[in-house]
This record gives structure tokens, C-alpha cells and sequence, in this order.
């Protein structure tokens, strides 16, 4: 049974009630003669479980962004991180910038920053996972939708999908038509976007899609403070970056189709800015005084990164099945992160113990992914899919330390190799016209060898070489009911299996192992369209339980990473998603999230902070006790919402579309401290446009974080209360045209 807290209890009841009035409302709905004029909301297809269908028909938490809404979200030249907030339960940070993203659903993550680090979300591009979190980074252009489906996902999606996966789905080449689009932006300090597609029919049976995009920001940031340092101080919160993707669609007939892709990656710019003493003292907001649009450093500041990678999609679509082929590749030939870990000088700004320099790297890394997957395409009450998974990763990386003069003092460099493979299996059998049921199973066997290369002024204590093997079988179980050709409700009950990490040593910490982690969820949801189509809602509730989780243990009172295991954590909440077009101008979504989570295991305790306010109570070695804290990155509360208005104007449509986010407090760290929880946090961006030439093009202003809201969102707190930022104000205007 799934226990509530009084609020939780009052959400739920709240959206219980608005959706049993939806419901009892339909059939008076149905009775009315629609308006000539009445808008109806498109039918939303998700590929949830690698078939295409209907959101409303699937028995999972998911959410699509898709059109204009992603395009809106991407048109300020931001990463990934842009995701934040945007769908119920869905959290993205770095503390490497625009590379090393890290994903939470429903509040289960990992704040890892490791060279081998893996999370419990997966990110699924055109069908191959992301392993390394340096891979899950690929800019967003010429997307033809971003998934978010939560819970365990581990029965039909690779590995390591215990609290779920985001899905990215790129345009597809098509056949006999030339098509394409260009967009160009520019905001404020010089941020500059260009992106475009073109189509490209290669006679009756060939078809080529090359898409590409370009970023850039100047310089911004300004340095003060040791002059001498200016000169080298590189690149401060500026970028260049550019991604090309090329397609090509062979589908000599209905039964056969394969579609190649290759694609590159070159990042080159600022690495994290860190702040030193951001935060007041016994307060997490910016300290009085502190200038945003500035920065003391007396080490280099740079990032960059260079990836590539090809996949091919095989489908044969036979008389009784469907057979599936995916086999993709991906190559990092460089990746370095160097910046100023202190924030500042030996001067400031406020006191600084000691002055830390680091740089992290990948000097190569190689992944290799086979899927053979078979689906019936029966037309009776019974489909079933089976398939085969091989997953083979060779990474090596490490990290470096500088001195004041910009000199090494150390490195260390590792190496991991990790070979998986799995057999999986999902049966869909409709029992009546109302009830359908489904079933997942999928068996996994993983195995990593770590070993370190070189450890230079590095001291390493226990073995320099560590191996972990894992075998592990999850399935998952869920019912779909129609209440009525509108509305359907379901339940869930999914298992999910995170394989054992492996941490590099460091200065007096030794190779660290975290063993495997497990979770069992529970899910009841409801999905409906209401209002003869023009309103679309889904609502649910959920409990999961992961036992072992693997969490990350970061500085406290020095700069390392470790890994343990927590004997057990809970989570529950609960999700709305909403959609509706009020009329043909107006047209509104919204949805809302309350993720609660706890780490019960009254064993374990972490190195406290350097300056911080410690909130938790320490044990007799002066560790905090961090039993009954929530995980770190997790906001109690996410919310976020839409509002497109337009009109006829001319020949064309003027438009208004705002769209905004808010996230409660959170915890940057296992424990709990005043300086370093993130305050809560609300961005907003507006859009004045207009289409025009029959739908062909399109101009527009916008802003993004509007409000300037700036707030601390991650630290480093072995040193001082060093802290860095969220993205400041932008103002831009875009030209978009297709063809």
C-alpha cells in the first residue's frame, strides 16, 4: 500500500476530483453539436514499448515533447540542460557545463562526475543507448520528438534503466521529396544559432536527410583581479559548437527498410564557472555584493570535446513478424575539462584555505551495441516481442592537478572495459475488448574490469586493478481498462536492475565498487482525452523502493569521489500532465510533479563540509548521519506550463507563446546544510511571432529566463562555499523557413 503524507493526499485528491469531473462531464460533451470552428488536439504516438502507439493506449508514465513546443525550447542555442523542469519529474544538471549531463526522474539519479560513471536514467538516441554520460550531451536539432518515460524501463530498453529513460527521436530521410528548413537566432551577448535540414530524394528507393547545427557565445564573463592571469585565464562562459548528422533511408520496397546514420560532435569553450564563497554564510542565497557578470581566477579556464559515432536500422516486415536490426558505434577521440575548483585566488574573494586546479579527461573511448529484436503483428488478442542484447564499452580517462603556475603536479589515468548482453521478451494480450494485459521479462549478465594505467604523484592504496560480475533477471506486469473509448486507466509493476560501479582512486582513497542496485515500482495512472478531443490529461501515482542504491560520495573534506551503497531508498509522488485547445487561438498545457525520496540506512555517514551550516547530526567520529534525508538533485515540487494565443494577421498568424518552470529546494549533497540547497527556482520565456508566406516562414522575439531569476544550483563544498549559477536573462530574435 502506497502511504501518503497529508499534502500528498490533498494533490491527489485535488486532480482525482478534477479528472472524475472531466469524465462525468464527456457524455453531456458528447451530446453537443461541435463547432465548425472547434480545435482538436492531433493523437500523440509514442514508440514506449518499441511499438508505435497511441500515448493514451500505453501503460507507462510518459511524456512527448514534440512541434513547435521543442522548437520554442531550443531557440536560445541551449544544451540539453533545457529539459529541466519541462516535463513532470524530469531534472538535468552539470557541474561540466555543457558536456557531462546528468539526468533525474522522479527524483533518482546520480550527481556522480566520474570519467565512468553510469546513472539510473538512460538516454536512447534513434534507438542506441548513451552510455557514458559524456555521450548523452548531443545537442537537440532537427528532432522529431523527445520522450521522457519514467519508472523502470529495463524489460525492452538496453541497460541501466531503473528509474527510467529519455528517448530522442530524429527526423527520418523520406522518399520523393526535396524538403528542408533553415533557422538562424542571435541573443544577447552574441549568442549566435544556426541549424537546418535538407531532404534529398536519391531515386525511387534511396532518400538523404543531412542536418547540422552551430552555436556560439562570446566571452562574457569578465575577469578581474590578478591582471597577469587575464592573459590566461581561456575561455569564460563562451562556446563554439557544431553537430552534423547525416541520414540515408534505403527502402526498396514495403517489406524491407534500412536507414544509415552518421554523426560528429566538435565542442570547444568555458568549462563550469565555479564562484569561490558564492553563497552567505549561514543563507544559500548570493552573497550581498557578489557580480555575476564577473569572476576572479588565476587558472586556465576550457573545454572540449570531439565525438563521433554511426548506427544502421535494419526492418523486414514478413508475413506473420517484423524482425529489427540495431547496431550502432560510438567514439570520443577527446574529451578535457580543465578549471579553478576553489573559485577564486589566494586573495578571494573571502577566505580560501588552499588554491585547487584540476583538469578531467577522456583520451578514448569505444562503445559497440547490437539489438536483433522480433515482433509478431498478429491481428488476434495476443502480440508478443523478443530480442537479443550486446552492449561493449572500452573507456579510458582520469584526472590531473595544477599548481598556481598552470604546471601539473599529478595524474591518474584508468582504464574500464564493460561487455552485457541480454535476452528480453514482452507479451500484450487483449482479454476482452476493455482489458488488455502485459508482461516483460528480460535477463542480463554484466561484467567490468577497471584497472589503473598511470598513477603519477599519486599515492594509491589497495589493488590497481578490480573486477565485478552481475546476472540479473527484472520483469515488469501491467493492466490497461477502458473505462470508455475516451478515457483508460492502468496499473504498473516494474522491477529494474543497475549493474555494479566502479570509481577511479585518488589522493588517499582507494578503487571503489558500489554493488548492484535494484528497484521495484509500483504505478497507477489514468489517461484521457476530454471535450471531444480538445483537452488531453493523464494523472499518477507511484511507489518504488530501491534497495542498495548506489549513491556518490563527493568532497566533504577533500576533493574525492567514492561510492557506496545505501541499504535501502524510498520514493513516491505523483504526476499530471495536461494539454487543451481552449479555442483556435488559444491553446494551454501544464503539468506538475510531487517526487518525495528518503535514504533509510542508519549506518551511514559522509565527511561534513569545509565552512558549510551542517543541518544533520553527526555521529561520535564527527561524520554526518545522512538517514532520512532526501537524495540529492531532487525537488519535492516541479511544475510547468504553456500558453500559445494566436491570431489571423495579413496573410498570416501572429502569435504570443510563454512557457514556464518551477522547482521547490534542493539538496546538493547526501547531507543537509544551509549554504548548499539550491533554492527554489522559476525560469520563464516568452515568444512574439509571425508565420507567414502560407506557413513557410517565420520571425520571432524571445526571451529566455525572463525574470532573471539567478540562483545557486551546485558546489563544491571540501574548500569553501564555492557554488555556481543558472543561466542569466537572454533576449533574441529567430528567423525560421522551410521548404
Amino acid at each position: 500500500m502506497i502511504k501518503m503524507s497529508k499534502m500528498h493526499q490533498r494533490v491527489l485528491g485535488a486532480h482525482g476530483a478534477a479528472l472524475a469531473l472531466a469524465a462525468a462531464a464527456m457524455p453531456v460533451q458528447a451530446q453537443t453539436t461541435p463547432s465548425s470552428q472547434a480545435p482538436e488536439l492531433q493523437t500523440v504516438t509514442v514508440t514506449a514499448q518499441r511499438r508505435t502507439e497511441n500515448i493514451r493506449e500505453v501503460p507507462v508514465s510518459v511524456t512527448a515533447l514534440k512541434g513547435e513546443k521543442l522548437d520554442v525550447l531550443v531557440s536560445g542555442g541551449e544544451d540539453i540542460r533545457l529539459l529541466a523542469g519541462k516535463v513532470p519529474s524530469l531534472n538535468v544538471e552539470s557541474s561540466n557545463g555543457r558536456t557531462f549531463p546528468r539526468f533525474y526522474i522522479r527524483g533518482y539519479g546520480n550527481t556522480d562526475f566520474n570519467t565512468f560513471a553510469s546513472q539510473p536514467v538512460s538516454l536512447v538516441y534513434d534507438d542506441v543507448v548513451q552510455e557514458n554520460p559524456i555521450l548523452k550531451g548531443f545537442p537537440i536539432f532537427d528532432l522529431a520528438s523527445v520522450e521522457v518515460l519514467r519508472g523502470p524501463q529495463g524489460t525492452l530498453f538496453g541497460r541501466n534503466t531503473p528509474a527510467g529513460v529519455v528517448k530522442f527521436e530524429s527526423e527520418r530521410p523520406k522518399l520523393g521529396k526535396v524538403e528542408g528548413y533553415y533557422n538562424l537566432s542571435a541573443a544577447t551577448h552574441y549568442t549566435m544559432n544556426a541549424d537546418g535540414a535538407v531532404n534529398v530524394p536519391l531515386g525511387e528507393k534511396w532518400a538523404m536527410r543531412v542536418s547540422a547545427t552551430g552555436q556560439h557565445r562570446d566571452d562574457h564573463i569578465d575577469h578581474f583581479g590578478d591582471v597577469a592571469m587575464t592573459q590566461k585565464r581561456g575561455q569564460l562562459d563562451g562556446y563554439n559548437e557544431h553537430a552534423e548528422r547525416i541520414q540515408v533511408l534505403f527502402s526498396p520496397d514495403s517489406s524491407f527498410n534500412a536507414l544509415f546514420n552518421v554523426h560528429q560532435r566538435h565542442t570547444k569553450g568555458s568549462a563550469r564557472l565555479f564562484r569561490a564563497n558564492l553563497m552567505q554564510k549561514g543563507s544559500n542565497k548570493v552573497a550581498p555584493g557578489y557580480e555575476l557578470d564577473k569572476i576572479v581566477t588565476n587558472a586556465e579556464n576550457f573545454q572540449r570535446l570531439n565525438s563521433n559515432g554511426a548506427s544502421m536500422r535494419l526492418s523486414w516486415d514478413l508475413e506473420d513478424f517484423r524482425v529489427f536490426s540495431i547496431t550502432g558505434y560510438e567514439h570520443v577521440s577527446d574529451y578535457f575539462s580543465r578549471g579553478d575548483i576553489d573559485g577564486g585566488t589566494p586573495t578571494g574573494p573571502g577566505f580560501i584555505p588552499f588554491q585547487v586546479q584540476t583538469g578531467g579527461y577522456i583520451s578514448n573511448l569505444d562503445q559497440f551495441s547490437q539489438e536483433f529484436r522480433i515482433e509478431s503483428k498478429n491481428t488476434g488478442p495476443l502480440n508478443w516481442q523478443t530480442g537479443v542484447y550486446f552492449f561493449d564499452e572500452d573507456a579510458t580517462g582520469g584526472s590531473d592537478n595544477f599548481n598556481d603556475a598552470g604546471a601539473r603536479t599529478s595524474r591518474l589515468v584508468s582504464n574500464q572495459t564493460n561487455e552485457a548482453w541480454a535476452v528480453f521478451a514482452s507479451l500484450n494480450y487483449a482479454i476482452n475488448p476493455n482489458w488488455t494485459v502485459r508482461g516483460g521479462v528480460r535477463y542480463t549478465k554484466d561484467e567490468k574490469q577497471f584497472r589503473t594505467i598511470e598513477a603519477t604523484n599519486v599515492v594509491q592504496i589497495g589493488p590497481r586493478s578490480v573486477n565485478t560480475a552481475q546476472d540479473k533477471t527484472n520483469w515488469d506486469l501491467s493492466a490497461t481498462y477502458k473505462l470508455n473509448n475516451d478515457v483508460n486507466v492502468y496499473g504498473r509493476v516494474a522491477t529494474g536492475f543497475r549493474a555494479p560501479s566502479i570509481a577511479a582512486a585518488s589522493a588517499a582513497v582507494p578503487i571503489t565498487v558500489a554493488d548492484s542496485e535494484t528497484i521495484t515500482s509500483v504505478e497507477l495512472g489514468v489517461k484521457a482525452d476530454l471535450f471531444e478531443r480538445r483537452a488531453r490529461t493523464s494523472f499518477s501515482i507511484y511507489d518504488f523502493t530501491v534497495k542498495d542504491q548506489q549513491l556518490t560520495v563527493v568532497g566533504g573534506n577533500s576533493n574525492v569521489n567514492r561510492l557506496i551503497n545505501a541499504d535501502k531508498t524510498k520514493g513516491k509522488g505523483a504526476e499530471f500532465d495536461f494539454e487543451a485547445a481552449l479555442s483556435t487561438a488559444l491553446r494551454v498545457s501544464a503539468g506538475a510533479s510531487y517526487n518525495y525520496t528518503q535514504i533509510r540506512d542508519g549506518s551511514l555517514s559522509v565527511n561534513k563540509c569545509a565552512q558549510c551550516t551542517v543541518l544533520d547530526p553527526l555521529n561520535a567520529a564527527g561524520r554526518v548521519v545522512i538517514d532520512g534525508n532526501a537524495l540529492p538533485q531532487a525537488p519535492r515540487w516541479s511544475v510547468n506550463a504553456t500558453a500559445r494565443y494566436g491570431v489571423p494577421f495579413r496573410d498570416g498568424e501572429l502569435y504570443f507563446f510563454t512557457d514556464w518552470s518551477y522547482r521547490s529546494k534542493i539538496n546538493f549533497f547526501l547531507y543537509e546544510s544551509t549554504e548548499f540547497t539550491g533554492a527554489p527556482l522559476t525560469e520563464g520565456g516568452v515568444r512574439l511571432g509571425y508565420i507567414f508566406g502560407g506557413g513557410k516562414y517565420e520571425v520571432a522575439a524571445f526571451g529566455r529566463n525572463v525574470l532573471d531569476q539567478r540562483r545557486v544550483t551546485g558546489g563544491i563544498d571540501f574548500n569553501n562555499l564555492t557554488g555556481f549559477t543558472n543561466e542569466p536573462r537572454q533576449w533574441g530574435m529567430q528567423f525560421k523557413g522551410n521548404f
